[in-house]
């Protein structure tokens, strides 16, 4: 079979891979579609995702396809059945894990990142991170569960009432799918900020959020005006903006990924003063059955943010940072024919 491997630093690679053997609690997955985020482009330039990823390894922990085996503990699937898969798989014997906490597992394994993921024709995973598709849910719109899983946990640990303001600063894809889902729990007004005009023209046009391109009108952004602000840029700059965007009594919910060494300012006294609550938040603890009713009652629509569909030989493209202008980019490894 082929499959995309990470041979080093910033190396990509088509090889002829064996198909993988099951393991006993695992399912072998003929993989449909797989999504690329900037988790894969951190781990192509050398930097850590949810774990470090060493290679030679198979990138894609976002993805969806058909199972064609089931090990002999499997109970729950059956060759065919259509799937999604959560990528982290947590130890349940560390202190996170025994308290209600697995997102911060200390023994984090990770489809995709640790052991090879969607970036092949075929992967395992085991059953317990292994997820059913409901008939009206796309296999293409299943690859994305993962990143709608995220940016649900980020918005779960907010809270939300529909006479709340909310600014979302970033235009990428999750936080295009952070302003649906806070769109969803009922929030009556919410902005996205971000700097692709096209990016945003998109998101009015299709789910009637208000818009800023905070690049250009940066002076759009009022202070002290949203109750709540989700930051999903990572960059120091944005994240000073959201802390002054807050309101009286905001809640600032941090969600880009900045690098390791960033560092940016805040003003203690105006956290003192509107007391704000700064809250970080890290990948999607059992979030994934929410994402699915989410697409499946459409208050969740991924596909119209979908602007580019790619082969293995065009991933390099992407991480790389040469092809711009990307809302969102899925590899279709087999499609809908999976």
């Amino acid at each position: 079979m082929k499959a995309l491997v990470l041979t080093g630093l910033k190396q990509l690679e088509v090889q002829d891979y064996d198909k993988p053997e099951v393991k006993p609690n695992e399912v072998l997955i003929h993989t449909a579609w797989a999504g690329i985020c900037g988790t894969d482009k951190a781990l192509y330039g050398g930097l850590p995702g949810s774990a470090d990823a060493v290679p030679p390894i198979v990138l894609g922990h976002e993805n969806s396809g058909v199972v064609t085996a089931v090990g002999s503990e499997v109970e729950n699937f059956k060759v065919g059945d259509r799937v999604s898969v959560d990528p982290n798989i947590y130890c349940h014997k560390c202190q996170y894990c025994r308290s209600s906490r697995p997102e911060l597992c200390e023994h984090l394994d990770a489809v995709g990142v640790t052991r090879d993921g969607g970036f092949e024709e075929y992967f395992t995973a085991p059953e317990e991170v292994v997820y059913h598709i409901p008939d009206n849910v796309s296999l293409e719109a299943a690859a994305v569960i993962e990143p709608i899983s995220c940016a649900e946990h980020g918005v779960d640990l907010l809270e939300t009432h529909p006479y709340q303001k909310a600014l979302i600063i970033g235009d990428g894809f999750e936080g295009q799918l952070i302003a649906q889902i806070l769109k969803s729990r009922g929030v009556h007004e919410v902005t996205l900020a971000g700097s692709n005009d096209d990016k945003l023209e998109n998101n009015k046009k299709h789910f009637g959020f208000k818009t800023i391109n905070n690049v250009k009108h940066p002076e759009e952004v009022k202070a002290d005006s949203y109750d709540i602000v989700v930051e999903a840029v990572g960059l120091p700059q944005t994240q000073e903006q959201a802390v002054e965007a807050a309101s009286r009594g905001g809640q600032v919910l941090m969600f880009g990924v900045g690098n390791p060494d960033s560092t940016f300012k805040v003003n203690t006294y105006k956290v003192f003063q509107k007391q704000l609550k700064i809250q970080g938040t890290f990948i999607n603890p059992y979030t994934f059955e929410d994402s699915i009713a989410l697409l499946q009652s459409g208050a969740v629509d991924p596909l119209p943010l979908i602007s580019h569909v790619l082969d293995f030989d065009h991933v390099e493209d992407f991480v790389s940072g040469k092809l711009k202008g990307v809302s969102k980019a899925i590899v279709k490894v087999a499609g809908e024919e999976a």
